[in-house]
């Protein structure tokens, strides 16, 4: 049966001209080439060179395989290097989960660095509504899981990247626009506009809403950030967002953040991976470059 060494001695017959020169640059002796020779020719039954001088040339049989050497040996060279890079974790698809709706904004400054250093990298990103995070960790069908909060599991790390502070978002004509802070009392007739997130999971119930026993008058859900602070924009509720956010879109919208409560909601974002995973150098160098972008960038 043919064999990758079998094409390489093909190769290097062709390359080198004789079984002298071969068999040095494949460092075997000639006679155990020639011996390797003499086994393959009779395997296949069929004679691969004949003399000409004191070259080799090959026959037709010898040509074939030669071309196939030629097509075949670097693809095998290629394919070892790339399965090496995998070992190393220098190659790969990093498939992103996002729990933080968000957080896309900040995601974006990372990814166009991330790719540029890490060209054999893919990246793929999943919202939360299509997969739940701890489970898709787990399943193995994504490596990292972007969220402000992490369920800790055995199994799993997390590790914070930025802090930021949860803020109300209002227009500039509401009744709140200029205040310091928003007290819960104070939003019992507003719409307030959230993403489609459990109400558990809301810092601006929990913390906020929760604590004080009460509650906005209504409570509509919207996925897309843009639509939501449109909404807010236009009078027809408040939100909740982390400040850094609010005021990228305060440039171009008439919005405003205010505090929530006396203390504020102090947040963090966490990239979560799998333990067995924490050593692999494409995510490695996501986290780093995430914690380098916040660190770069008010997200406070």
């Amino acid at each position: 049966m043919l064999d990758r060494h079998h094409l390489a001695i093909v190769a290097a017959v062709d390359r080198e001209g004789s079984l002298t020169a071969a068999a040095d640059a494949l460092h075997l002796t000639q006679s155990a080439l020639s011996h390797a020779v003499r086994k393959l020719e009779d395997q296949l039954g069929a004679p691969l060179w004949f003399r000409e001088g004191r070259r080799l040339r090959p026959t037709q049989a010898g040509e074939y395989l030669l071309a196939l050497a030629n097509r075949v040996l670097p693809q095998l060279e290629h394919a070892e290097q790339v399965v090496r890079q995998y070992a190393r974790g220098q190659r790969g698809a990093l498939r992103i989960g996002m729990e933080c709706h968000p957080c896309y904004q900040w995601l974006l400054r990372v990814v166009g660095p991330y790719l540029e250093q890490w060209p054999d990298v893919d990246v793929d990103v999943k919202q939360k509504f299509q997969f739940g995070g701890i489970g898709a960790l787990f399943g193995h069908e994504i490596d990292l899981l972007v969220t402000p909060d992490p369920l800790h599991r055995p199994g799993l790390h997390f590790e914070p990247v930025f802090d930021y502070e949860l803020v109300l978002v209002v227009s500039r004509h509401h009744p709140l626009a200029g205040a310091g802070q928003a007290d819960p009392d104070q939003l019992e007739r507003d719409t307030l506009i959230t993403y489609p997130v459990d109400v558990e999971r809301l810092d601006i119930f929990t913390q906020f809403f929760l604590p004080a026993h009460t509650s906005p008058a209504r409570h509509k859900t919207i996925e897309t950030t843009d639509i939501m602070l449109e909404m807010v924009a236009a009078g027809r509720g408040v939100t909740a967002l982390p400040g850094w956010l609010v005021r990228e879109y305060a440039r171009r919208l008439p919005i405003v953040p205010v505090r929530l409560g006396n203390a504020g909601i102090a947040k963090q974002i966490f990239l979560g991976l799998r333990d067995g995973d924490r050593n692999l150098a494409y995510l490695d160098g996501f986290m780093t470059l995430a914690r380098g972008v916040a660190g770069a960038a008010d997200m406070r």
